[in-house]
């Protein structure tokens, strides 16, 4: 008996590695089952009535790429040294801001500066010890009263004008074909996303300084990446804060708007000019508050709508019908 229980066990040992394989052995089978197949694909991609059809509709679609990022120009959307007016403008609203500014402003400001000056000056020398050796009395004069107070009354009434409607422009609802970019500030950085071309959020940070330099752009006002904006399309920029109250401030597009946590301040505008717009966060927001910088880079709607592709994003309204029409007739081209 004990022997027959020896030669079934000696049998079952013996049976053991055919039955059970190493995964070396396992991944050397599948290999070698593989090549097979492999050699029988190539020979039937190799026949021409295979090849065409099967790989066109497999193939993913070619990824577009991302128009070269634009260089700055010196003096345009950026302080200039020594500047006393406002940055050049390039909205509706920047231009009338700067001629109210340059044209009213100023010039009111120099000229009541100016005669204030020269009038205490005179009642200096005028009105001096030596000359009035016996002070006038005098405590009323009607004419005086009345101009002083007239003369400030109409001052105010000239620049209220055209403040007003300035106001009134810079908070006009945005239209429905605009595009709408969340804006939301971080301590300290900003981030963007643009839900109407499925764009999830990319936050934005400040450069290093020889990276910035590399780049031809100015220190402490160049972050990695730029909000990119189409030219001559209404924008419309929703802004929040996630932690503390930030500021979405870029002065040559005439736009400034609080960024509030637990609120949606909208701000919207049209730019005229591609270039690139320089910005910073405007309140005060923490230890680095003056590191959070802002670029607006302004494109042309075709380059835009490469950009948008670029990023996985996709394409509304007319845009996305050219896009159609173009995709359109290059397949019937290559029929």
């Amino acid at each position: 008996m004990k022997k027959v229980r020896s030669l079934i066990l000696a049998g079952l040992l013996a049976m053991a590695p055919a039955t059970v394989m190493s995964p070396m052995a396992l991944a050397q089978e599948n290999a070698a089952a593989a090549a097979p197949a492999a050699d029988n694909a190539a020979i039937s991609t190799e026949s021409p009535d295979n090849a065409t059809a099967p790989a066109a509709e497999a193939a993913p679609a070619a990824k577009v790429a991302a128009p070269p990022r634009m260089k700055p120009t010196e003096g345009i959307g950026m302080p200039k040294p020594g500047e006393i007016t406002l940055q050049e403008q390039f909205t509706s609203t920047g231009h009338t801001a700067r001629w109210l500014h340059d044209k009213m402003l100023l010039p009111l400001i120099t000229i009541i500066s100016v005669f204030v000056l020269l009038l205490m000056l005179y009642v200096m020398v005028r009105y001096r010890r030596s000359a009035n050796p016996v002070p006038s009395k005098t405590s009323h004069n009607t004419v005086i009263e009345v101009v002083w107070t007239l003369v400030p009354v109409l001052i105010l009434l000239v620049i209220a004008i055209p403040s007003i409607g300035l106001l009134a422009d810079q908070y006009k609802p945005a239209p429905k074909d605009a595009l709408t970019v969340k804006v939301t500030g971080y301590q300290w950085y900003w981030g963007y996303e643009y839900p109407d071309n499925g764009i999830p959020e990319f936050v934005s940070n400040m450069l290093p300084e020889d990276k910035a330099k590399e780049n031809g752009e100015p220190y402490l006002l160049a972050p990695d990446n730029r909000l990119v904006l189409p030219v001559g399309r209404p924008v419309k920029l929703i802004i929040t804060g996630a932690d503390v109250i930030h500021s979405f401030a870029v002065p040559s597009l005439w736009v400034k708007m609080d960024a509030v946590p637990g609120r949606l301040n909208e701000k919207s505008f049209t730019i005229e000019k591609p270039g690139v717009y320089y910005g910073q966060c405007s309140e005060l927001c923490g230890a680095r508050h003056g590191f959070m910088p802002i670029a607006i880079e302004a494109l042309p709607p075709a380059q835009f709508d490469q950009w948008v592709q670029s990023q996985g994003g996709t394409l509304k309204g007319a845009a996305a019908e050219k896009t159609a029409e173009a995709a359109a007739a290059t397949a019937e081209k290559k029929i």
